[in-house]
């Protein structure tokens, strides 16, 4: 997998923001040790290449972000599926590690029960989430981008159901919709947000913007 200051360096030169860059670490860190990853509503701009993985498989359910993965070769493979029926195109610890970056807060808590069961099986060895802390509200960009929110998950509950949570993008205040920083100029407040995960909310995800779920499935 690709080393720390070589995936900051290339997220840097794509203009990520540090908040941004911060969470491709930590994702790297939770993902040492896995050779091949499903990336769960992968989108059309996934950075999962960037970590180096040696087969790398997306899955979205909406055509355009498809077709636009598909085009930029995000992934070594590209699926269009519902994930919510994530059974019918995976079968059993099929990948090293399951992801879902952004993805179960635009599931009803239902299917969101119902992706985690699924990636847990697909998963030899680890499931990563990553979400908003709590209910985000969120609408549309387009009538039919699937971009609302329909759930929130909180770090209690994804601790009873085995996951371990680490607080991510600083203090939940100082962002809305889509992670943005409400505050200007962005780019202090951007730091200050790295600052308060290193020192506070990485360790107290209940006070942090968004939470990473990491799970060990341990499957043969």
């Amino acid at each position: 997998m690709r080393n720390a200051l070589s995936l900051a360096w290339t997220l840097a030169r794509r203009g990520a923001d540090p908040g941004t860059i911060v969470n491709w670490l930590e994702y790297r860190r939770a993902l040492r040790g896995c050779t091949s990853l499903l990336d769960v509503g992968c989108g059309p701009e996934s950075s999962a290449r960037q970590l180096g993985f040696e087969r790398l498989v997306g899955i979205d359910g909406y055509p355009p972000s498809v077709a636009t993965a598909r085009r930029d070769r995000t992934h070594d493979e590209v699926l269009q599926g519902d994930i919510r029926e994530l059974d019918t195109v995976t079968g059993p610890a099929q990948f090293d590690a399951c992801m879902a970056l952004d993805v179960i807060e635009h599931l009803s808590k239902e299917d969101g029960h119902r992706l985690m069961e699924s990636m847990e099986r697909a998963s030899r060895k680890l499931v990563l989430f990553f979400t908003p802390k709590g209910f985000l509200p969120q609408h549309h960009a387009a009538s039919d981008d699937l971009q609302e929110h329909l759930s929130g998950w909180e770090p209690h509950e994804m601790r009873a159901r085995g996951y371990r949570v680490v607080g991510m993008l600083g203090p939940k205040k100082l962002r809305g919709e889509y992670h943005r920083l409400k505050y200007r100029p962005r780019v202090f407040w951007s730091l200050v947000s790295v600052a308060c995960h290193f020192l506070w909310t990485r360790w107290h995800p209940e006070s942090a913007a968004a939470i990473l779920c990491i799970k060990r499935t341990n499957h043969p």
